[in-house]
């Protein structure tokens, strides 16, 4: 009976799934937004709201055992900055775990790991990516009605000189 154990052991020894954790968490703190299975992101989940509980402090000393686990100073830099007068005044549940269905290749049961109050960036760049591919559309289609129009003529100038 597994009394008392708490966490996943994701099938990893216990380094791998530090180093793993640790990724993850630096993963979510740059990026805000991060795709992974559904068991890993509830592990990860658990991992950064404890990190951001502990960044609340903001003191050197938490910044160094912060240091320890993130592997990127400019996350860290980012996480005391930006992230953490954000969403700081929450009492916990900084991370949203939003399940996604399946993965095609082994079934695997797939979820995005999220900030919660930085849907909006996600959104934003999301945005940003449907207006370039808008605009890359329409310039495609313009080109291609001018060759249309191109042989239109050239079609004409043939009938013309029979």
């Amino acid at each position: 009976m597994r009394h008392n154990v708490k966490g996943r052991k994701l099938g990893r020894t216990a380094s791998h799934r530090a180093a793993l954790l640790s990724s993850l968490a630096t993963s979510l703190l740059k990026h805000k937004r991060i795709k992974t299975t559904e068991a890993k992101a509830k592990e990860a989940r658990i991992f950064v709201d404890k990190l951001i509980t502990k960044a609340r402090k903001n003191d050197l000393h938490v910044r160094r055992q912060v240091m320890a686990v993130v592997n990127d100073k400019e996350v860290v830099k980012e996480l005391f900055s930006d992230i953490l007068p954000k969403i700081g005044e929450r009492p916990g549940g900084y991370t949203r775990v939003v399940k996604l269905g399946r993965r095609l290749g082994d079934a695997a049961p797939m979820a995005i790991l999220e900030l919660v109050d930085y849907n909006d960036v996600v959104n934003k760049k999301a945005e940003l990516q449907k207006e370039k591919r808008d605009l890359k559309a329409k310039e495609k289609a313009e080109k291609k009605s001018e060759s249309a129009i191109e042989e239109a003529n050239v079609v004409s100038e043939s009938t013309n000189k029979k």
